[in-house]
């Protein structure tokens, strides 16, 4: 029996894999942070019949586990794909077997395997591709955000092809973890005879008002404005945790796990 090729990430990839490291990333969510929030009204109405880009800010080492813990909820009827840098695919293999594909940041041969292998998983409707576009860490409030242009080439090249811009963030407020903050934006989609030179500020504009909306919202500590996806940890734990309960047994009042009453929301 033929093993699946190592340059064909829809053949190389499996669902059931997919599936267990979805749950596997949703318990390290909830494990790391307070919650996981999505800015209000949520995930904008997408045509079943064209394939999705989501293109993304990268302000954190937890990008792509928040990507793989979500990505059922958001799209359940679609198959998730997305780049990674090659020496890591080389060095977590299995990261293959989830839809992860490797990419060379660093040349022209590449960024050229980067179009082709995502051109061709774009191909088909039912597909996700989840991308950092900045290409590098960079704190959430950097402006200008400075994407790289591999989204916008792959974009012209996949016709029908939507963008989805997603601002991400990992404030601290009130808790002892810090929260996980997303925010969808309006979709762009390209317009006949657009070639990438145009696409890309096209795109570089709709995530820099995505992020400047979530910066605001962040900034405002305020849980209503968001829908909680994903309930973390709760409480502040040690010493302090234990002297909380003790004062509550001790007069009467309903313990509160929370550092800041309503929290919770």
């Amino acid at each position: 029996m033929s093993q699946p090729s190592e340059d064909d990430p829809v053949r190389r990839r499996s669902e059931p894999m997919a599936r267990f490291f979805q749950g596997v990333m949703r318990r390290q969510v909830a494990g790391h942070f307070r919650a996981l929030r999505l800015a209000r009204p949520g995930l904008p109405d997408l045509r079943a019949d064209r394939p999705v880009m989501v293109f993304t800010n990268h302000p954190s080492w937890w990008d792509p586990a928040v990507f793989i813990a979500v990505h059922g909820l958001f799209f359940p009827g679609r198959l998730a794909f997305g780049p990674i840098d090659a020496a890591m695919l080389e060095k977590y293999r299995f990261m293959g077997r989830i839809g992860l594909f490797g990419v060379d940041q660093e040349s022209a041969r590449g960024a050229a395997a980067f179009l082709r292998r995502g051109s061709a998983i774009l191909g088909a409707p039912d597909r996700v591709m989840w991308i950092t576009a900045q290409g590098r860490f960079a704190d959430p409030r950097t402006r200008p955000l400075g994407l790289r242009p591999g989204a916008a080439h792959l974009m012209a090249r996949v016709p029908g092809l939507v963008a989805l811009p997603l601002a991400l963030e990992y404030p601290f407020w009130t808790e002892k973890r810090p929260e996980a903050l997303l925010a969808f934006g309006d979709p762009v989609e390209a317009e006949p005879g657009e070639d990438a030179s145009l696409l890309a500020p096209k795109l570089e504009t709709a995530l820099t008002r995505t992020a400047d909306d979530l910066a605001a919202r962040a900034m405002a500590r305020d849980p209503a404005g968001f829908e909680t996806l994903i309930g973390g940890t709760r409480g502040t734990g040690g010493i302090y945790g234990l002297w909380q309960r003790a004062r509550a047994a001790t007069t009467g009042r309903p313990f509160e796990q929370d550092h800041a009453p309503g929290s919770d929301r």
